[in-house]
C-alpha cells in the first residue's frame, strides 16, 4: 500500500511536539503510514454511520466532530480525502467539511503519538525521534 499522505506535514506535527529533539525521516514515514491506516478505518466507520442514517455522503458528525476549522489543520485535505476513500465503496461521497473533520481527527491522533514518541526518545537518552519511538507507542498502546 502506497502512502497517500506527504511526509512533510507529518514531520511538522512531530516537530511541534519534539521540542529540541531532531526527527528522523523514517519516523515521519512510519507515522504517515499509521495515520493512513487509522484514517481509512475511521472513514469505513463513518460510511457505516452514514448508511445507518440513510445517506451516501459522509458528514462531519460521522467522524464524531461537530465542526472543524480548516485553518487550524496542518494536514493537507486532498491526501486525507484519498485516505478516506481507501476502504469505502465508490458510491460514497465525502463532504468537504467531513474531509476537514477527518484531517483534524488525524492530526490530533498524530499529535498524541508524536508527544509520546518524543518522551520515549528523551527517556532513551537520544536527541532524535526515530521510527522505533513511533512503533513503541503502538506496542505500549496494544498492552493497555
Amino acid at each position: 500500500m502506497s502512502v497517500e499522505l506527504p511526509f512533510a506535514p507529518v514531520d511538522a506535527v512531530i516537530r511541534r511536539n519534539a521540542g529540541n529533539l531532531r526527527v528522523s525521516a523514517d519516523a515521519a514515514e512510519v507515522l504517515a503510514r499509521r495515520i493512513q491506516t487509522h484514517g481509512a478505518a475511521l472513514a469505513a466507520d463513518a460510511a457505516e454511520q452514514a448508511t445507518e442514517n440513510g445517506r451516501k455522503t459522509l458528514m462531519t458528525e460521522d467522524f464524531g466532530v461537530e465542526s472543524a476549522d480548516r485553518s487550524a489543520v496542518e494536514l493537507p485535505i486532498a491526501p486525507v480525502d484519498r485516505i478516506a476513500r481507501l476502504d469505502i465503496d465508490d458510491r460514497y461521497r465525502v463532504s468537504m467539511d467531513a474531509r476537514v473533520a477527518l484531517a483534524a481527527r488525524l492530526e490530533s491522533y498524530a499529535t498524541a503519538i508524536a508527544a509520546a514518541a518524543a518522551a520515549f526518545a528523551r527517556h532513551a537518552g537520544r536527541r532524535t525521534i526515530k521510527s522505533e519511538d513511533i512503533e513503541l507507542y503502538f506496542d505500549v498502546e496494544q498492552h493497555f
